[in-house]
């Protein structure tokens, strides 16, 4: 059995689909279709059942994943022993929620870059955790452990958040001195529907049910604010790239969050993704730490 078609194999069983497998490999659709149909009869069953959704894995499909994965990792093993120790190269795809994205992992990626030269950093951000059963990272930044999963957990730093309005908004709306306030201004926040995590109901604690505008992105959310259309709740990380936005109430409505890094519980024995998460988590503490230094010089507007 030829191991390119196992790896061709697991990518269409983590895509669901081969445009999205040929995506992933740098391949056309019906080359990996054909590759597909050589390993079935190689192995003598059929691997996946054509579906409205996509490519279904079959039983037997089912059956090989795990082998497959094994001799994935066994792959990179060997080509981690014989890489030379000068430097990390190849692809580092981290998945993230899109505060950490836009805010933090653009400088940690170039600090990356800067020690590794080979290294190509792609940063995926998505109103959702990654599924790293599937492949769809390498590692994944998240706002709480996850519960379930063959994945390995390590806890990265926390970060604050603070009610945040535009001066603009702040000089043209009703005084605010107290939580009891806040019933009398457009609040901005999270489609309450489309929260994927618990952690990220930011607007339960500031009393108010309903935002006025609202959206599944941090970085629209953070341009409505610097457009004057509201208050919400920001990262601390966040506010050195909005002049105008000043904290509200801050030494009431103060939010504590932490972020996690998982990763496949099978790269454990991987050398370079081990050496590339510490880098990464040594990055992303000091970029909040930097970040959020800034924002205690801000003033805090309470009335």
């Amino acid at each position: 059995m030829d191991w390119d078609d196992l790896r061709i194999f697991l990518a269409v069983a983590r895509a669901e689909s081969l445009s999205g497998a040929g995506r992933r490999l740098g391949m056309d659709a019906s080359t990996v279709g054909r590759r597909i149909l050589r390993l079935e009869q190689a192995v003598g069953a059929t691997l996946f059942a054509k579906t409205p959704q996509g490519y279904a894995l079959t039983a037997e499909g089912s059956r090989l994943v795990a082998p497959a994965e094994a001799a994935e990792t066994a792959t990179a093993a060997a080509a981690e022993a014989t890489r030379r120790e000068t430097g990390i190269s190849g692809q580092l795809r981290i998945g993230a929620p899109d505060g950490c994205a836009n805010y933090l992992l653009p400088q940690v990626a170039r600090g990356l870059c800067d020690a590794h030269p080979g290294l190509e950093v792609q940063i995926v951000a998505l109103p959702r955790v990654v599924n790293l059963s599937k492949r769809e990272a390498d590692m994944a930044i998240t706002v709480s452990p996850p519960d379930t999963g063959r994945l390995t957990v390590q806890r990265l730093a926390d970060y604050h958040l603070h009610l945040a309005g535009h001066r603009d908004y702040l000089a043209r709306h009703a005084p605010i001195r107290d939580l009891s306030d806040l019933r009398r201004h457009r609040m901005i926040g999270y489609i309450p529907d489309m929260i994927f995590d618990r952690e990220l109901d930011y607007l339960s604690e500031t009393g108010v049910e309903t935002a006025a505008i609202s959206s599944n992105s941090v970085a629209v959310q953070m341009q409505a604010l610097r457009a004057g259309a509201g208050l919400g709740i920001v990262h601390d990380f966040a506010l050195p790239f909005a002049p105008g936005l000043i904290p509200v109430l801050a030494d009431r409505i103060a939010l504590t969050r932490s972020f996690w890094l998982l990763r496949h519980a099978d790269d454990r024995a991987s050398r370079r993704l081990s050496v590339l998460a510490e880098a990464l988590a040594q990055g992303l503490r000091a970029e909040i730490a930097r970040l959020e230094s800034v924002v205690g010089a801000l003033p805090d507007r309470c009335t």
